[in-house]
């Protein structure tokens, strides 16, 4: 099935149990998807976390509620995912600057969010500047050795990927010459789910191996299996490399005829690559089937 058309089932599946407590990764399943994978190409498609838009849905069927019935708030609020009267009072008031009973005596359907649609102009809307062309090939299996972090991405709420990978890279670069039988001239950022139903991501700043001996104090062994990848190229500060993501899980991802395997993403460092250049290139990888 065509990744748009699944992207399009979690939506539907969000529309539909608006009144119910809605897990993300019940979402992923109805798409048929690993909530990871899910949550990455819904943000790269809406520039917005899963968990936003579910909130904002809510909110705008409240909005709809308040003026098209006569339902007491209370039960709105409830129905919207909030314990009480008073704390979907203090959201609502936050977003709307006004209070759920000011909106129903005064009325405003300019604040209704929108139900998003996924179509192919959409896609070359947000795009409508790029135009990366991946190289396909089959990456040999590899033995890295490095150091493992555990972040939230862009695509979560709690993202906190700014805080955690830079000093990671630093502390790991430092003892680089640590590592025994290192394959010199390239380093890997190598990202994956923790697990199947979390939105929380592990990050290995590695260096191959050519074979394994006994491993640095604090530095962990990781084996990448073989498979097909298709690698873009980043140029440009280190900082911007979530547009080509982006760029990689929607338009290109949507519209190649290819899925994502599964395995892990793998960032590809070597000697032309400056953290903060405009000159700068490195590489980004996904596994495809």
């Amino acid at each position: 099935m065509h990744y748009l058309k699944r992207v399009q089932q979690g939506i539907d599946y969000v529309e539909a149990h608006l009144d119910t407590e809605i897990e993300l990764s019940d979402v992923a399943k109805a798409a048929g998807l690993s909530q990871w994978h899910f949550q990455r190409v819904f943000r790269a498609l809406t520039n917005e976390t899963l968990k936003t838009y579910i909130r904002s849905r809510r909110f705008a069927k409240a909005l709809d509620q308040l003026l098209a019935t006569k339902l007491p708030i209370l039960d709105i609020a409830l129905a919207a995912g909030y314990e009480t009267q008073e704390s979907f009072t203090r959201a609502f008031k936050l977003c709307f600057r006004l209070t759920p009973g000011q909106y129903r005596v005064f009325g405003n359907r300019s604040l209704f969010v929108k139900k998003v649609e996924l179509d192919v102009d959409y896609l070359r809307h947000i795009h409508r500047n790029v135009s990366l062309v991946p190289e396909v090939y089959e990456q040999r299996a590899m033995q890295l050795v490095g150091v493992r972090t555990l972040f939230y991405g862009l695509d979560s709420e709690k993202n906190n990927l700014a805080k955690k990978l830079p000093p990671l890279w630093a502390s790991f670069l430092a003892r680089l010459a640590e590592v025994p039988h290192a394959v010199p001239g390239v380093c890997y950022g190598v990202v994956s789910p923790v697990r199947e139903s979390s939105d929380q991501l592990q990050y290995f700043a590695a260096i191959e191996v050519s074979h394994r001996a006994e491993l640095p104090v604090g530095m962990l062994a990781l084996d990448v299996p073989g498979a097909r990848y298709a690698r873009f190229c980043h140029q440009g500060p280190a900082n911007g490399i979530d547009n080509t993501v982006n760029y990689i899980y929607s338009s290109w991802l949507l519209n190649s005829g290819t899925w994502h395997a599964g395995g892990v993403d793998l960032e590809v460092y070597d000697s032309r690559y400056h953290p903060t250049l405009d000159t700068s290139l490195m590489h980004y990888a996904i596994p495809i089937g």
